[in-house]
């Protein structure tokens, strides 16, 4: 799935079975939680804190799916087309990091 049609079915499902899209400020709180989310699974799951029994079922993928769901509102309301975004960003770092994470010694083997 390309990143525009993931931007369209979003829309679609906000337009049909959510009803409308949260404000901004608000996706941008749930978009947190999500973020809080990921954080908790990966500081148990490859951190040193460990899984509650009530936490052991928690999926990653399925977390990380839900803040991307949250990221999409947020550009879909504000305009932001994340295609031409990505595609910026990119090329943006590709040129400022073009040799520096090369010859940083503290990623070297």
């Amino acid at each position: 799935m390309e990143i525009q049609e993931a931007q369209k079915i979003v829309d679609q499902w906000i337009k049909t079975t959510g009803v409308r899209y949260f404000s901004e400020l608000t996706n941008t709180a749930i978009l947190m939680e999500e973020v809080g989310e990921i954080a908790r699974i990966m500081a148990r799951r490859y951190g040193d804190q460990s899984f509650k029994k009530s936490d052991e079922v928690i999926d990653l993928a399925d977390e990380l799916a839900d803040a991307l769901f949250v990221l999409i509102c947020i550009a879909n309301q504000t305009n932001v087309n994340l295609t031409e975004a990505f595609s910026n960003n990119i090329q943006k770092k590709t040129k400022r990091d073009k040799d520096r994470h090369k010859n940083n010694l503290k990623l070297k083997d």
